[in-house]
């Protein structure tokens, strides 16, 4: 079941956050985050109008996604940068794909012209994933960070939608 994420979620996608951090380059981050830094987050995120949903399986987080702005400067206002994340017990089994949908749903929805995604180049099960619901790829960044050591390649992609019927400068 995919739904709006609530603060009592928070702790389950803090792991999984945090798993990403120290055991993948999903994240480009090497210190894990804490139970106030998720809080501030979801709380920007709520306050801002952006989705965090979460995929829920036998009671537990299995999953979550959100998007936000991709840059913030206002002429990038109708370009968002979005995240799924799944819980490693809970991998292959299609959560990613139904949070990407649903995500990708909202943000049509919401007129959004532009949806990209950095992904680290390596990672080719997120990347086959995206190409499944129609990103394209529109260039890597070489040598954009550093982790595990060694260096890694930001490859971005982009899904371009409709967008808003009457785009506005202000």
């Amino acid at each position: 079941m995919i739904r709006e994420a609530t603060s009592k979620d928070l702790p389950a996608i803090l792991e999984i956050y945090n798993d990403a951090i120290l055991h993948t380059t999903a994240v480009y981050s090497y210190q894990p985050q804490t139970l106030a830094n998720r809080e501030a987050w979801f709380k920007q995120k709520k306050d801002a109008g952006y989705p965090i949903l979460v995929n829920e399986q036998d009671g537990n987080v299995a999953g979550f996604a959100t998007f936000g702005p991709f840059r913030d400067w206002p002429a990038y206002k109708y370009s968002i940068e979005h995240s799924v994340y799944v819980d490693k017990r809970y991998r292959k089994k299609g959560i990613a794909s139904s949070l990407m949908k649903e995500i990708i749903a909202i943000a049509c929805e919401r007129e959004y012209m532009t949806m990209i995604a950095g992904i680290d180049a390596a990672n080719e099960k997120s990347i086959a994933l995206h190409e499944k619901f129609g990103f394209e790829h529109v260039g890597t960044i070489k040598n954009a960070g550093f982790k595990f050591k060694q260096w890694m390649n930001l490859a971005f992609y982009q899904l371009e939608f409709e967008g808003p019927e009457n785009p506005t400068e202000a």
